[in-house]
């Protein structure tokens, strides 16, 4: 009679960790069925198309829309692509590859909201189909359809990752690099075509936001091939391939913008990368900021995490058999992403979206592999959200920013701010769909320490447009107006934008504070004090 064989258990403490992840949390084999249903693409195909296309012409929401609105037009018409502009002054914050894109999408299809949104829809919708048509090469072709179905249907992401922001196209390049650079290395041999695609991936997520989409990216294969115990090593040579693309994806523009624009190296590497997480100047948050964001957003996915948590914590046999080492490689991209954004001193809620595509893979593996995938309560949920997504695009978000845009009384701003003889000055902030909309791009925006400067200045012009952007401003403005030694300027006329009550406690907290980015305009001229 032959003995069992005796499993050999680890020696150290740290040798437990790769031996629970190999024979208890991701022991089971992967699913062999990888080929594409030809239904299956058309349902990705449709169902994110009906979602993202039709309702892109909605109002700009301030700030961060108009300015993405803004900075690409004014590089049409400058035929600038080198430096972006914002209201005519270099804007260094990020680099330009959203920009170029929108600016391209003006140019086919004119200067309006549609056509910038246009590029954010697309990215959302190619993230989706790299889901299903690369993710079912590591997880099969079931997992791959219900990881792009969650990631379809989950507000979090395709809500937001389809307004004019930058993070929706990052999110694109690093899931990209993340399917592409697994394709690589998940073999006992490195797959150089795909390894190349990674680095261009990555190169093109650097592009758009920084180095970012090389901090996501690297941790997970590193930790998953320890993990994993792969006998595949990422050489020296391998490593210099990648960062050599990525340079040389980068390199001409950089060096274009460091001849024109010296100062952007240190702005934007050390000031918008470096000091905002470690030292952040801006949008200061708890470290558990991210988790009601995810609870929230990542809905419907949180319905299927809970039996999926539940399973591995239990050891349920159905669940072991789901989870496979490529689902383990998703799981680890994805909280990887939670914890560096949750650890970053600067947050906001986009920025996590990078979090999503991978999540919606270890989970999309799951439903595949247990009986959610036959469950008609499955299929309910994903419709019911879907239908909720559809109002939303189409209804709800529409309306929102009709009532809470600058221009939501459009001929009435428009009056005090088209002639372009006119100065226009915005305080403290930008109100940049402003200027988009009335086809201006010279508003001088003003901070609190130039504004005496400022009524200096206007005491040489007729008149001078003032748009306060914050629901005190007008007040604080009122003051130093009073209160400036040897002015004779004072306000001619002024106009409250704010939102008036209706008396529907629901509706009035929703429109509370009138437009976003402007409450009231003031109109100064000289000899006007009294």
């Amino acid at each position: 009679m032959n003995a069992m064989p005796t499993l050999e258990l680890p020696r150290s403490p740290l040798a437990w960790v790769p031996f629970v992840f190999q024979r208890f949390l991701f022991s089971a084999a992967p699913d062999g069925f990888t080929r594409i249903r030809p239904l299956s693409l058309l349902f990705i195909v449709l169902l994110p198309a009906l979602l993202l296309y039709p309702t892109r012409s909605f109002h700009l929401l301030e700030p961060d829309e108009g300015r993405y609105a803004q900075i690409p037009k004014e590089m049409l018409e400058r035929g600038s692509w080198i430096v972006p502009t914002l209201q005519g002054q270099a804007y260094l914050d990020k680099p330009p590859l959203m920009y170029w894109l929108i600016a391209t999408s003006y140019s086919i299809f004119g200067v309006n909201e549609a056509a910038a949104r246009l590029i954010p829809a697309m990215c959302v919708h190619a993230t989706i189909l790299l889901v299903y048509l690369l993710g079912r090469r590591s997880i099969g072709e079931r997992g791959a359809f219900w990881a792009a179905v969650l990631l379809t249907v989950s507000p979090g992401y395709l809500g937001v990752a389809r307004l004019l922001l930058l993070d929706g196209l990052l999110t694109l390049c690093v899931t990209a690099s993340f399917l592409c650079g697994f394709e690589a290395v998940r073999t006992a041999k490195l797959l150089r075509g795909w390894w190349i695609a990674a680095a261009i991936c990555s190169g093109l997520g650097f592009l758009t936001k920084g180095p970012i989409s090389e901090v996501l990216l690297f941790p997970p294969l590193v930790a998953f091939a320890w993990l994993t115990q792969s006998t595949l090593r990422i050489g020296w040579r391998q490593c210099l391939l990648f960062a050599a693309i990525v340079i040389g994806v980068n390199l001409p523009w950089y060096i274009a913008i460091y001849v024109k624009q010296p100062e952007f190296l240190k702005h934007f590497f050390w000031e918008h990368n470096i000091m905002r997480f470690v030292k952040p100047f801006d949008h200061l948050e708890p470290v558990w900021y991210y988790v009601p964001i995810l609870l929230l957003g990542f809905l419907p996915g949180v319905v299927f995490l809970v039996p999926y948590l539940v399973g591995m914590l239990r050891g349920h046999k159905e669940a072991m058999e789901a989870r496979s080492p490529a689902g383990g490689f998703w799981l680890l991209a994805g909280l990887w992403c939670v914890a560096f954004f949750s650890f970053s001193g600067s947050k906001l809620p986009t920025y996590i979206l990078p979090a999503f595509p991978p999540l919606c893979l270890a989970l999309g593996e799951f439903i595949a592999r247990t009986k959610w995938d036959t469950r008609t309560s499955t299929r309910a949920v994903m419709l019911a959200f879907a239908l909720f997504l559809g109002f939303v695009h189409g209804v709800a978000l529409p309306w929102y920013a009709r009532v809470r845009s600058p221009m939501a009384q459009q001929e009435l701003v428009a009056k005090y701010v088209s002639d372009p003889n006119v100065v226009v000055v915005t305080h403290p902030r930008n109100c940049d769909s402003v200027a988009f909309y009335t086809n201006r791009s010279d508003f001088k925006q003003v901070r609190s320490k130039d504004l005496n400067q400022m009524i200096v200045d206007s005491h040489f012009r007729p008149k001078t447009v003032v748009l306060l952007t914050h629901n005190h401003s007008l007040e604080a403005f009122r003051e130093i107006l009073r209160t400036a030694m040897g002015s004779t300027v004072g306000i001619v006329d002024e106009v409250d934008l704010n939102t008036k009550p209706t008396g529907n406690k629901l509706l009035d907290k929703l429109t509370a504070g009138g437009p976003w980015g402007l409450c009231d305009i003031a109109v100064i001229a000289p000899g006007q004090r009294k």
